[in-house]
């Protein structure tokens, strides 16, 4: 298929950098970009206009991406308003620029945890960044301010001594060395050991500011000893002691950052360290080399080559004057990490573009996937992947535009319902069933779907299926009998073995599908979706009805209106219907019926059905199983539903 060749390479902007992150570190020897997270301090204001505001916060990273590249350093300003961005980002003063890349890499993609609030900062070990709605650039102090002590290990008053030398010594000597300064002092009557210090104020501060925020950063952190290690996170500076050598050693090329070194070491120990440091530097050399020659050292380059000379491969700007800038007014829906808008292409199709803005690893990992299994199958039920672009400032997907939108705008909207006749329904569920059947036996690979719900029903222009959002999807071997996953879904329509003991296999999707066929027909949403004014999941009241004959009562009164004067026939149909969605919502996995089974019992209506065992019976609220699943002897892991809060909501279009 000539999608899926060039798609299998595509990545998220993080996925994409981390490709690039992969390539330099192939030609480097030493140095740390040292991106673990020391603190994240939120705002409490939030967002005033999130159409505003968003693109105000993408542009302002990407600006200070470019300066980061090639000074270690970034500041900009984007917009204008409540919901101006004003954003600042630096390197510490060791490190050399492709680990400053690196490290403000995972600070970008760790400070959108904020969001919806308008402002936050990052320590991280290596680099700093800060993003607020005012400027903030000669600020050297605030109610912030703090320390964070490591008692890995306690200091005697030797060591103390030695640490408020080197502390001391970092503060007079940055604010007249490029506001950075490291130091070393060794520890009297130990054997080469020493107490490491690090200084760093940031670039928008002048000499005075700088010396002021580290003498107060310095009191903070001194606060620390006698632990081994200390680190003060101020507004305008950061400060780190150790007794062990976290520094870089000291940048040659790529950076006009002064420094100052204070070493006490004897020449003997200087020499032991640099033959040691030959010794490593070699093997690591050596290695990465033969690394190198086993992967190919061109590979990843050829990979983002094929995709950028794909016709896969939207340009960002041209996707961005397709939507008008992503407009208000061309908004389809809005979900948990996106938003969906249409386009018009210049040759003139139709598009939906679905905007990932603040991507994270879980993110960019679901876009990844989605691009990946989307472009692999095709079939009539299934939504249409176009391309994606995934070059600029944001992570966007490219799908054919299907103008009626999703299956929930029908059927839980009391005006639209009227719209949809039970013959319309019945197709919609049919061709539902067709696209899951694809999925999980005619496709290349076995693919689990893992959040079939009405939302991710779109209808063409002739009310026809597709299934949509393949962020979740998983596809496996055909000699593995399950996944073992972390649970990740919509609530209400997650089989109770996959939500108590994360195994995933088609059975899964059956479940959801049941569910879905189910709501279909009564126009109520299962519990575990939106709260509702029935006690029962949906699958449960809809069980009791079943067994006391009366499941009428259920039905959506749009469909009876609509249908009903058209005889049994038609009640007959609906009747069956609802017992196969029962039995794919049983609680036992075996029970349920494969999905092709499914199919063929919903299209050979003279088939005989058997008569369905109950459903899961669970507190929606609490997520709570009520009855024992497959083992009723094992008992339930209350780490399992204090997973819960890992499962994730989605619910526009596609997601």
């Amino acid at each position: 298929m000539k999608m899926e060749k060039a798609t299998r390479v595509v990545r998220s902007p993080h996925a994409f950098l981390f490709l690039v992150g992969y390539l330099l570190i192939l030609e480097r020897v030493g140095g740390d970009a040292r991106t673990q997270t020391v603190q994240i301090m939120c705002g409490h204001q939030r967002e005033n206009n999130a159409t505003i505001f968003v693109p105000n916060f993408v542009a302002t990273m990407e600006k200070i991406s470019e300066q980061m590249r090639t000074s270690g350093f970034g500041k900009a300003v984007t917009g204008s308003g409540p919901d101006t961005n004003y954003g600042l980002a630096q390197c510490y003063g060791d490190l050399s620029l492709l680990d400053c890349v690196l490290c403000y890499a995972e600070a970008r993609t760790v400070l959108p945890q904020c969001y919806p609030n308008n402002s936050g900062r990052i320590f991280l070990d290596g680099c700093f960044m800060r993003s607020e709605n005012y400027s903030f650039f000669e600020e050297y102090k605030g109610p912030q301010d703090t320390s964070v002590c490591g008692n890995i290990t306690r200091k005697n008053s030797t060591f103390e001594e030695a640490a408020r030398q080197a502390v001391m010594r970092a503060v007079a000597a940055a604010p007249h060395n490029g506001l950075y300064a490291r130091s070393q002092v060794a520890i009297p009557g130990t054997r080469n050991e020493s107490v490491h210090v690090l200084a760093d104020c940031w670039r928008t501060l002048n000499a005075s500011s700088c010396r002021a925020c580290l003498e107060n950063a310095s009191a903070s952190v001194l606060g620390c000893l006698p632990s081994s290690e200390g680190r003060a996170l101020f507004t305008g500076c950061f400060m780190r002691y150790s007794d062990k050598d976290f520094l870089n050693k000291e940048p040659g090329n790529g950076s006009s950052r002064g420094s100052i070194i204070v070493i006490v070491v004897s020449v003997i120990s200087s020499v032991v360290v640099l033959v040691v440091g030959i010794t490593v530097g070699a093997y690591i050399w050596k290695h990465r080399y033969i690394q190198k020659k086993r992967r190919g050292s061109n590979d990843a380059k050829n990979l983002v080559k094929t995709l950028s000379d794909s016709s896969l491969n939207f340009k960002y700007s041209i996707l961005e004057k397709a939507t008008g800038s992503f407009a208000e007014a061309n908004k389809l829906g809005q979900g948990g990490f996106g938003t969906v808008y249409k386009g018009i292409l210049p040759d003139g199709r139709e598009i939906a573009v679905k905007r990932l803005f603040f991507n994270n690893r879980h993110r960019a990992a679901d876009f990844y996937n989605e691009v990946n299994i989307i472009s692999s199958v095709e079939h009539k039920n299934l939504v249409r992947l176009l391309g994606c672009s995934c070059s600029g400032p944001e992570s966007l997907l490219v799908y054919e535009y299907l103008p009626n939108k999703s299956l929930d705008r029908f059927i839980f909207d009391a005006t639209r319902g009227k719209t949809l006749n039970w013959e319309q329904r019945y197709q919609i569920i049919i061709g539902t069933a067709e696209g899951l059947v694809y999925l999980h036996e005619n496709s290349n690979v076995r693919i689990i779907h893992r959040d079939i719900k009405a939302s991710n029903i779109l209808l063409d222009s002739k009310l026809r299926a597709r299934i949509a959002d393949f962020g979740l999807a998983r596809s496996f071997q055909e000699d593995k009998s399950h996944i073992s996953t972390a649970i990740a879904g919509t609530l209400g329509y997650m089989a109770p073995e996959y939500l108590a003991h994360g195994q995933l296999t088609e059975k899964a999707d059956v479940y959801s599908f049941g569910v879905l066929l189910l709501e279909i027909i009564t126009a109520k949403q299962n519990n575990g979706s939106k709260t509702s004014d029935y006690t029962d999941s949906l699958v449960a009241l809809t069980w009791k009805h079943f067994q006391a004959g009366r499941v009428e009562e259920l039905y959506d009164p749009n469909l009876m209106l609509n249908n009903f004067h058209n005889g049994n026939n038609i009640k007959d149909e609906i009747l069956r219907a609802v017992h196969i969605g029962l039995l794919c919502a049983q609680e036992i996995p075996s029970l349920r019926p494969s999905m092709s089974k499914a199919l063929q019992m919903l299209t050979k209506k003279d088939e005989n059905l058997p008569a369905p065992t109950n459903p899961p019976f669970m507190d929606e609220r609490t997520m709570e199983l009520n009855h024992a699943l497959d083992n009723p002897s094992q008992p339930h892991d209350s780490a399992v539903y204090a997973s819960i809060a890992n499962v994730s909501y989605s619910s526009f279009y596609p997601r």
